[in-house]
């Protein structure tokens, strides 16, 4: 797999996830437990043999430079190769920053430096665990000019997608952009995969036409005209980028089929390692399918959530169906349920939150109630 080089793209990428990505973008967004989106993406490249990966970031990216640090998790922190973070460039004139085909033209270099033959575009608010290699060797087969993975699926949450209309043969012959439930069950995993040089004249030449977008002008317009094949994708995927659809998937991963398919039946998924002493259960704590990290504090109840690591629950509270990011602290007495609770939240004593399955109640990071 020395043949492909990984680009995660988040210029522009669909966010919806309202508090959650008040701070942070989509790609540092917290997933599991103990997990960030983008680690799924990273994951996947260099299970595959991936050796070099370039970040593309847009805005708010400082929570994901703290997270990916030199990229040693990922075994990425190379003398030669490994991590590339690339920001975006601002254009001249304007002061203002553009589309991905602009920041991959002034990034070129990176291209044009890189042995591989083959690029490997992706998103990172994908979640799944799928290997790469068997869509190189299909991308070969088929002769196509670009490969897209999809996944056949239905419920989307009111999530923004691309839908592909497949052909008997395999061939795409049109993808269209979509937000809520699908017409076609074909839905990309914005997982594209192609020539190097295809790539870099397809960015001169939309950049010269005034066009900004690499899928929308790049790829949508021209499928009539280029060899566009999909590859399916038959493994667990989450399409993440409303609350919905990230409340939805998140609490599938206490199915033990979800969580083995994703975690334990394929490659593993790495993240950046925190040392944390073990949760700690009090005498009178209950505790039922839950995925409870490291350094928690559990004496009340909490039943059917997803608690990230320094998380203190409080004697007689009670958290049901909610998702509690680290360092969150529930104090006594205090109900909670159908809920997404950010980073370092303080709820106090006596307090009732409650949402609905469809629309959890959400608390922004450092909130107090």
């Amino acid at each position: 797999m020395k043949r492909i080089m990984g680009v995660v793209n988040l210029i522009n990428e669909p966010d919806q996830l309202e508090e959650l990505t008040f701070n942070r973008c989509v790609a540092s967004v917290p997933f599991g437990g103990r997990y960030r989106l983008i680690d799924f993406t990273l994951s996947n490249m260099v299970n595959s043999g991936i050796e070099d990966v370039a970040v593309f970031t847009h805005h708010k990216y400082r929570s994901l430079m703290d997270h990916l640090g030199s990229g040693k998790e990922w075994d990425l922190d190379r003398k030669r190769g490994g991590l590339f973070l690339l920001p975006s460039v601002l254009d001249v004139p304007t002061g203002i920053s553009k589309g991905d085909l602009f920041q991959f033209y002034s990034h070129r270099d990176f291209f044009l430096r890189g042995r591989q033959e083959y690029v490997l575009v992706t998103r990172s608010h994908i979640v799944s665990n799928i290997d790469i290699r068997p869509v190189l060797e299909f991308h070969i087969t088929t002769g196509a000019d670009i490969t897209i993975v999809y996944k056949e699926t239905e419920a989307l949450d009111n999530a923004i997608h691309r839908e592909l209309q497949i052909e008997d043969n395999g061939r795409i012959s049109a993808i269209y952009n979509r937000t809520g439930p699908t017409f076609n069950s074909c839905v990309s995993m914005e997982m594209f995969l192609m020539r190097k040089s295809l790539l870099l004249d397809m960015v001169e030449t939309c950049l010269a036409q005034g066009d900004d977008d690499l899928v929308r002008d790049g790829i949508m317009k021209n499928v009539s005209l280029l060899k566009v094949y999909g590859y399916k994708h038959e493994g667990y995927t989450g399409i993440i980028n409303t609350i919905q659809s990230y409340y939805r998937h998140s609490m599938e991963l206490l199915d033990p089929d979800v969580l083995r398919e994703l975690f334990f039946q394929t490659a593993p998924v790495y993240t950046k390692v925190k040392d944390e002493p073990p949760s700690k259960y009090t005498e009178g704590a209950i505790v039922r399918n839950c995925l409870i990290a490291n350094g928690c504090s559990i004496e009340g109840k909490v039943e059917n959530s997803i608690l990230s690591r320094g998380v203190k629950v409080k004697r007689g509270a009670c958290v049901r169906n909610a998702i509690l990011l680290q360092n969150c602290e529930i104090g006594e007495n205090v109900m909670i349920e159908n809920a997404i609770l950010d980073k370092d939240v303080f709820i106090d004593r006596g307090r009732v939150l409650s949402g609905a399955g469809t629309a959890p109640f959400i608390a922004a990071k450092k909130k107090v109630i």
